[in-house]
């Protein structure tokens, strides 16, 4: 019993001696890593080495963070690269091309008044997708320049013309609706620039200068109604003119001392300035307002007259005024588009286009039609195969020798 009593008091001096052996070991190891993290973090030497490796990962990191692209556009074939206005990089670098080795772009629509059908489409649509569909802006915004009849006026002022059945005037805050179309120029020469009078149409010219939209046609005095505007594009100078045969009064044609527009009722003045124009510019386009309302086949004297605005110099005339379609005419292989018809409009236009004219550094200009209809303030391309063949059918029957292939572009079938 007690040896038994003796190996036991031995086992447990062993035990103690093992723990106390282990705790000695762990006290060593602790005091050896406070020293090591001490002479480390008290060495000045060490403290800079680690800061330069921070800063070094720093750089690198800095560097790839610049490496990356600030703006990534999908180029892979198909996918969309446009960018603000519907024009993507290619056509936005060429925008500020000075030389003449690119093709000019014309774009060209006919009436635009921004009725109740229209602002109210505006507003379900939250802007301009409410009244212009993808395509239309596409195309507007690829155009070097945008041409459109404003057949109305912007003022808070003036009158309507007594004895005139419909008068059309918009707040002048309602310009952003017509930046946002996007003409360029417009022509102001019509039956609507004076509903409200002089007062209205000299408050319609400053609202148009403030938005940066050129005007053509009307003005505050002769002078000013007759005046060229002339824009720069590809190297190339674009005059523009308007004229108007409708209107109402006497007194709304422009005279020395009043407001009002170029007539074309006579077109002695009108003519003299086409010869002059035609001295200054490489292209000039002629933007008369005509015909008769709802007819699509233009009246005798608008072939005259269009056959002399060409004869004196001008390279292409446009037409509006009859809310429809006309047809198109070549003249001494000059074109002669009778009438755009409506393009934003009221509640329903059955048929619409835009006309593109495109302008090669050396040659004849080309047209092609890009067909469109609306409704309820809504105006849109036709994307169905079998209407856009039906439209461009319908635009060779009311016109004279021409023929529109399958994608729209005017062939001349008759040589001048």
């Amino acid at each position: 019993m007690e040896r038994k009593q003796t190996k036991m008091r031995r086992r447990s001096h062993a035990w103690l001696l093992i723990l106390a052996g282990l705790f000695l070991t762990a006290l060593l190891l602790l005091l050896g890593v406070k020293q090591i993290l001490k002479e480390r973090t008290g060495n000045p030497v060490y403290r800079e080495q680690e800061a330069g490796t921070e800063a070094e990962e720093e750089l690198e990191a800095e560097k790839e963070d610049i490496s990356r692209p600030i703006l990534q556009i999908n180029t892979e074939e198909g996918a969309d690269t446009a960018g603000p206005g519907g024009r993507n990089p290619e056509e936005q670098a060429m925008d500020g091309e000075a030389s003449g080795s690119r093709s000019v772009k014309l774009l060209f629509g006919g009436d635009i008044y921004l009725s109740d059908h229209v602002l109210n489409a505006w507003q379900r649509g939250g802007g301009l997708e409410g009244i212009l569909d993808d395509g239309f802006r596409q195309e507007i915004g690829q155009a070097d320049i945008f041409m459109a009849n404003q057949e109305f006026p912007f003022s808070n002022r003036g009158t309507p013309e007594t004895d005139k059945q419909f008068t059309f005037r918009l707040p002048e805050d309602k310009v952003s609706v017509l930046q946002a179309i996007g003409p360029d120029i417009v022509a102001l020469a019509n039956n609507h620039a004076l509903d409200y009078g002089e007062e209205a149409l000299l408050d319609t010219c400053r609202v148009l200068d403030s938005a940066g939209i050129f005007h053509v046609g009307a003005g505050e005095d002769l002078d000013a109604a007759k005046k060229l505007e002339v824009i720069e594009a590809g190297g190339k100078k674009f005059g523009f003119l308007a004229a108007s045969r409708v209107f109402p009064k006497g007194y709304w044609a422009a005279g020395e001392e009043h407001a009002g527009m170029l007539t074309a009722y006579d077109s002695t003045v009108l003519l003299e300035e086409i010869k002059k124009a035609k001295e200054i510019c490489d292209f000039l386009t002629v933007y008369v307002h005509w015909g008769i309302e709802k007819s699509t086949k233009p009246e005798s004297y608008q072939r005259t007259l269009g056959q002399q605005y060409i004869d004196a110099g001008a390279d292409l005339v446009i037409g509006s005024h009859p809310h429809v379609l006309q047809g198109i005419e070549y003249y001494k292989g000059k074109p002669i588009v009778y009438s755009l018809g409506n393009f934003i409009f009221g509640s329903s236009i059955p048929k619409t286009m835009l006309l593109s004219v495109t302008v090669p550094p050396e040659g004849e200009p080309s047209l092609s039609m890009l067909p469109g209809t609306s409704s309820a303030g809504y105006t849109r391309t036709l994307t169905d195969e079998g209407e856009r063949q039906a439209f461009y059918q319908y635009m060779e029957e009311i016109s004279f020798d021409i023929a529109v292939d399958k994608d729209g572009t005017v062939i001349q079938t008759h040589s001048p």
